[in-house]
């Protein structure tokens, strides 16, 4: 895979902004909180319980459940599966990863007026690794239906060949820089198709709009490789409070991270009869930070000295979002007998205008019944309507059609969480399960997702050490590009979790 070198850095305009997508929204909307070892062992299904640094994260009252100060860290190893389908091929990928995916603190200030029914404050803080950006795959088959030539004469076409092309004087980069500032993204892309010889204007005059493949019909060998890297985070400030020995009350004001990179590499040969261009190298770069906040109030309520019944919302996440993009293509043909190399190398940064980003509101209900000192069940219900996802600002065109296809492919889905836990003196075993739906309105592009979990604890007295494995698996349909060469891949993903966590009194 050819690597790029970034010497200019290239800004474009908000009404030229065309990289985001319902994917991107996606990816930024979902909430696997992974948390604590006892967290993760019981699927989340904390929203009635409390008592966990990560449970904070589901219901801001749950801190109130501690008697006394507590603290934990959670080292984690993450590994991921896929196997991948394309047009019929099937290729394997795994990768791992270790991390500190927790941290947190509950600080508990108990009230020595006797008189007051508010027992106790908390203020607690806690970080929770939200979403693992890295994943790794490949993409291997025969294409009889499109080409990536596919993907440039779909966007060309309507396009001035006089804003798509280079003048003589100019370099690759200084062309690509100045037709992305002056023309957009679009441009860009069909600048990089003509240059490259993937296509040609039907008349080679300045005012031409139309456009056809130099990539004659037939088959085409397609490999496509996918690598992401990043994590989405959330720093939690929690403040909550006990009323009696019934109700526990909660608010945190949550602080979210995005660092996030993707690169994407096509590869395409074809020996089809009238093909100018035999073979293609395109590769893409997406480097992406964000920052956003959100906010949560939740309430327990003990309804017997054993049943509680939990609720929280969540509010929609507001996040401020940068974006950059990178872009490499070769090309080579044969042309009056000789075998020629087409690079574009731009070695240009396209630099977006931050744009925002409004992630659907959640909430929760909780049930959970605790059998005294010798364990408990418990189970959570979400709800999330994910096609009130929204980019910002609406007035811009283009995020207005985002939205609307976000409104009309999107769905709100639903979460179960179930978790059980059962103590034998200092040991506690424990194992959950959870099932949560696709957000999208046809099943076939997103699957329900599916997990399971279990895991085991002791009780040293001041500190605790809890281990717990999870596993989860679900189905996605991943288009390789928005227009043109739409095709899918079919990967079966398959996430399993590791964690260990040490828990201590402070």
């Amino acid at each position: 895979m050819k690597k790029l070198s970034f010497l200019i850095i290239g800004a474009l305009s908000m009404s030229q902004l065309m990289a985001q997508d319902i994917s991107d929204a996606l990816r930024y909307s979902f909430d696997d909180i992974q948390g604590t070892a006892r967290f993760r062992s019981m699927s989340g299904a904390f929203g009635a319980l409390g008592g966990d640094l990560s449970a904070i994260s589901i219901n801001p009252a749950g801190s109130s459940v501690f008697t006394r100060s507590y603290a934990t860290f959670s080292l984690s190893v993450q590994t991921i599966n896929n196997d991948v389908n394309y047009f019929g091929n099937n290729r394997s990928s795994s990768e791992s990863k270790f991390d500190l995916n927790q941290i947190g603190g509950a600080f508990v200030f108990n009230n020595t007026n006797g008189n007051s029914p508010w027992k106790k404050f908390v203020l607690g803080v806690s970080y929770d690794k939200v979403a693992n950006f890295n994943n790794d795959w490949t993409a291997s088959g025969t294409n009889t239906n499109n080409s990536i030539a596919s993907y440039f004469t779909s966007i060309a076409q309507g396009l001035r060949l006089d804003e798509i092309s280079k003048f003589p004087e100019e370099s690759y980069s200084e062309a690509y820089s100045y037709i992305g500032y002056a023309y957009g993204y679009y441009n860009q892309q069909a600048f990089l198709g003509k240059e490259s010889h993937i296509i040609a204007p039907v008349n080679d005059i300045p005012s031409n709009t139309s456009y056809v493949s130099n990539i004659a019909p037939g088959s085409y060998r397609q490999n496509y490789y996918y690598s992401a890297r990043g994590y989405n985070g959330k720093l939690a400030f929690n403040m909550s409070s006990q009323f009696k020995d019934k109700l526990y009350l909660g608010l945190n004001l949550n602080t979210h991270f995005i660092n996030y990179e993707r690169f994407t590499y096509l590869n395409e040969s074809n020996n089809n009869s009238g093909s100018l261009v035999h073979e293609v190298g395109f590769e893409n770069g997406l480097y992406t930070i964000g920052t956003g906040f959100s906010f949560q109030l939740g309430a327990i309520g003990k309804l017997t000295e054993s049943l509680r019944l939990g609720a929280t919302y969540t509010s929609p996440t507001w996040y401020t979002i940068a974006e950059e993009t990178t872009q490499y293509l070769e090309t080579y043909r044969t042309e009056g007998g000789q075998e020629i190399a087409q690079i574009i190398n731009p070695n240009i940064i396209n630099v977006f205008p931050d744009y925002r980003l409004q992630t659907p509101g959640k909430f929760t209900g909780s049930l959970a019944y605790v059998f005294g000192d010798k364990g408990l069940l418990s189970f959570d219900y979400s709800i999330r309507d994910y096609s009130n996802t929204k980019f910002k600002p609406k007035s811009d065109p283009y995020f207005s059609s985002q939205n609307s296809l976000i409104r009309n492919t999107l769905s709100t889905a639903s979460s179960y969480r179930f978790g059980g836990e059962y103590r034998i003196q200092r040991v506690s075993l424990r194992a959950g399960y959870r099932f949560e739906e696709s957000p999208y309105k046809n099943n076939d592009l997103y699957g329900d997702l599916n997990g399971y979990s279990f895991g085991i604890g002791y009780n040293f007295g001041n500190f605790k050490l809890d281990a717990a494995f999870d596993q989860s698996k679900q189905d996605v349909n991943y288009q390789l590009y928005n227009v043109g060469l739409t095709d899918n891949a079919l990967i079966d993903s398959k996430v399993s979790n590791f964690v260990v966590t040490l828990g201590f009194n402070i």
